[in-house]
């Protein structure tokens, strides 16, 4: 049975990950971390007449991967967890009908990952399923049209805008030991800090990733240097200045920090201030980091996966923007 610590995490004996599937878009391709996933596409349709058609065979690619990697069929998986940047999680939804097999959609933004592999976890420790796939998937195309303006229209974006990354990722969780386990969670609280630029998620979201970063080495007793790696969701490079700031007015100690956003693209790729949107966490994790740790380079590593949860009627009536940050440990099993 998982021992909650608080309110706020959860301590896992018996949650791994069997396999990963990852899909990435031509840009997310082109970066420096490219090689490291499964599959990519040559543009945004994905040979589909929409980029929004485009986004659910990203996902149904990342699935079959992940199922095919994991040796298991997908009527075998108790429960499915996702979510996704399109309005009412459509891309999840609609391949969910192929799946034949209850799907929990999950909305969080950007931390939409942390979200799934916290809610699979907890019912995989306690036993009340055997096996589950968390998944998420984003679009740049799809999003820029959804929060902004289609790019068709050439909008000249501001300097502290990010990137939404396109791709789509599964992770295939189960209670059968493996080479790697989600040791613990850190689920967050909402925190708004009276932000109300939507072309500035870095600044919004610093401060849920510090709240949720406290609270986690509250619970478990643990300060940074534990960890090999503090690795936050998309924060980006003006944002991940900003969590670096908030550490040191903290006093905390670290071995090692960096930001999935920064992480995922090269500086020469004209992304601005880095990679946003719920896949940029996801495919940095399980595409990168995942197979570092098979590889020993790193032993634990603490995810903090933030998102922003602002949408286009609020931020037209200008309102400020709630951000969220789930916490999630990935551990190598010896």
């Amino acid at each position: 049975m998982s021992s909650r610590i608080s309110g706020n995490s959860f301590i896992f004996e018996n949650v791994y990950i069997q396999s990963v599937g990852t899909t990435a878009g031509i840009v997310e391709h082109q970066g420096p971390l490219g090689h490291y996933f499964d599959k990519h596409y040559p543009d945004h349709y994905h040979h589909q007449k929409s980029y929004e058609q485009a986004e659910i065979e990203m996902l149904k690619d990342a699935i079959l991967l992940c199922l095919k990697k994991g040796k298991v069929k997908k009527e075998d998986i108790d429960l499915y967890f996702g979510g996704d940047l399109n309005n009412q999680i459509t891309a999840c939804y609609y391949y969910a009908s192929h799946l034949y097999k209850p799907f929990i959609g999950l909305y969080s933004a950007c931390s939409t990952i942390g979200l799934a592999i916290a809610n699979a976890s907890i019912m995989i420790e306690n036993h009340n399923i055997q096996n589950a796939i968390a998944c998420t998937v984003s679009h740049n195309a799809t999003a820029e049209r959804q929060f902004r303006y289609p790019i068709e229209y050439g909008i000249q974006r501001k300097q502290t805008m990010t990137f939404t990354a396109t791709g789509s990722c599964a992770v295939y969780l189960s209670c059968k030991v493996s080479k790697v386990k989600i040791e613990s969670i850190t689920l967050g609280k909402v925190i708004d800090y009276d932000q109300y630029d939507a072309n500035d998620m870095g600044r919004a979201m610093a401060p849920a990733a510090l709240d949720t970063y406290l609270q986690h080495m509250k619970d478990l007793k643990r300060d940074g240097t534990y960890y090999d790696l503090i690795l936050t969701g998309d924060l980006s490079n003006y944002g991940k200045k900003i969590m670096k700031d908030l550490l040191k007015e903290e006093n905390q100690k670290y071995n090692e920090y960096d930001d999935c956003g920064c992480l995922l693209y090269d500086v020469t790729q004209n992304i601005y201030q880095g990679g946003s949107g719920p896949v940029c966490n996801a495919l940095v994790s399980f595409g990168y980091i995942y197979q570092m740790i098979l590889k020993g380079k790193y032993k634990r590593v603490l995810v903090l996966a933030t998102g922003a949860l602002l949408n286009p009627v609020m931020t037209n009536q200008k309102l400020s923007i709630p951000c969220v940050c789930h916490g999630y440990v990935l551990e190598g099993v010896s």
